[in-house]
């Protein structure tokens, strides 16, 4: 795919955010957008292993799969390697910031089933891309994970103190303010004339 590292970037950013006009990620997106500082070291440990994996499944793909005929083997793989860099996320955690440890609770172990991770890692192969666009569509897409995220937890805060009916309070409301922040980023689709 030819397309310029900037505009790359602004697609896998904003264009075609993986959370809101993907819809892909979306466990981790309602589970841990409770409060931003949960939300916050969820992006950092999502950025981190989704840049990671995208590197080493493209080495992995392209230096071994595809040259042996084996790439009927790449989710596994791909999975392997996810769930091998989430091991060491979370023992950095653990052993650093115990409280955002225990603050992200089950989902950071789920990270290793976060299917946003594991669609980047497929879309590197899938659009053909070398090592710097995978990098670069890697980053943009962590990057507008992390907007969308810290964005969420943001009014998730606000909405947990606002006069709400009963019924609409916790996830009703939250799948409300969802759909919404996925229409604002409706308004980025055709901007500058990239997709993907």
């Amino acid at each position: 795919m030819h397309i310029s590292p900037a505009k790359l970037f602004l697609a896998a950013f904003l264009i075609n955010n993986i959370l809101l006009m993907r819809f892909i990620g979306l466990c981790p997106f309602f589970g841990v957008s409770t409060s931003v500082s949960t939300a916050t070291g969820m992006s950092v440990a999502v950025m981190f292993v989704m840049l990671l994996s995208s590197l080493v499944t493209w080495v992995l793909f392209h230096g071994i799969l595809l040259p042996l005929g084996l790439v009927f083997l790449r989710t596994a793989v791909f999975i392997l390697v996810i769930a091998s860099l989430v091991q060491f996320v979370e023992m950095a955690l653990k052993k650093y910031i115990h409280s955002l440890y225990s603050a992200m609770g089950i989902y950071l172990p789920l990270i290793t089933t976060n299917c946003a991770i594991l669609g980047v890692t497929f879309l590197n192969i899938d659009y053909k891309f070398n090592p710097l666009q995978a990098t670069i569509f890697a980053v943009g897409t962590g990057l507008g994970f992390a907007l969308v995220i810290i964005l969420f937890a943001t009014i998730r805060e606000r909405l947990a103190d606002a006069p709400i009916s009963k019924s609409f309070k916790g996830y009703p409301i939250a799948f409300v303010a969802a759909s919404l922040l996925s229409l604002a980023f409706m308004g980025f689709t055709g901007l500058f004339g990239i997709s993907l």
